[in-house]
């Protein structure tokens, strides 16, 4: 089993990269994510490897991350989750990766609200991360520090109430949460919900 591969990046796009190693080409699966902090192709990389082999003889297939605690998080949404297979489970890491630290703490606090207005998670599925992932995600070392301390110690209806107004604006809801966390991580403390929406707005015209 591959547990790291290091080389040189030969192409790449927004869901996978070939990596030259030794003269063998491989080619990895990565998230969105993932893609945005890659180098440009010719520069020497190291990915951190889960492999999968497909049910019915389909060959293996690799997905590649940049450290150790997010391969460590994607097998805890795909082992974890039921139904969740490996492409399922790199958009959950996408949007957990918008803050590994306060991920965590939000699944070990059971804050389902922060998970769906900050992450982007369903509710059902934030019900489900919190209920199956506690324990699988409270061994992770995670780096780095947490981003949205202040959500922690308020409360984000405001959050919510200001994605639904620009959502009823005409803005897609992803367009939305990403123009409200624009927001909240440039600010000490949560505005009201006019004045969100007002500096929101900004990010979304």
């Amino acid at each position: 089993m591959i547990y790291s591969l290091e080389g040189t990046i030969e192409h790449k796009t927004t869901d996978a990269v070939v990596l030259n190693v030794n003269n063998v080409g491989y080619e990895i699966n990565i998230s969105l994510s993932t893609y945005d902090k890659l180098p440009p192709v010719g520069k020497q990389i190291k990915f951190y490897i889960v492999e999968t082999v497909g049910i019915y003889g389909g060959g293996t297939t690799l997905y590649g991350f940049l450290s150790q605690e997010e391969k460590e998080i994607f097998l805890a949404f795909k082992e974890g989750l039921k139904n969740t297979g490996a492409k399922k489970a790199l958009e959950y890491l996408d949007k957990a990766t918008k803050s590994l630290p306060d991920f965590q703490r939000a699944v070990s606090e059971k804050n389902t609200k922060l998970l769906t207005s900050i992450f982007g998670f369903r509710k059902q599925t934030a019900e489900k991360i919190v209920a199956l992932l506690q324990d699988k995600l409270r061994d992770v070392k995670v780096s780095g520090k947490e981003k949205w301390v202040k959500v922690y110690e308020q409360e984000n209806t405001s959050i919510e109430e200001a994605v639904r107004a620009l959502v009823s604006l005409g803005y897609r809801e992803t367009q939305a949460k990403n123009a409200v966390e624009q927001v909240l991580s440039e600010l000490e403390k949560i505005p009201e919900t006019s004045e969100l929406i007002k500096l929101a707005l900004k990010y979304v015209t």
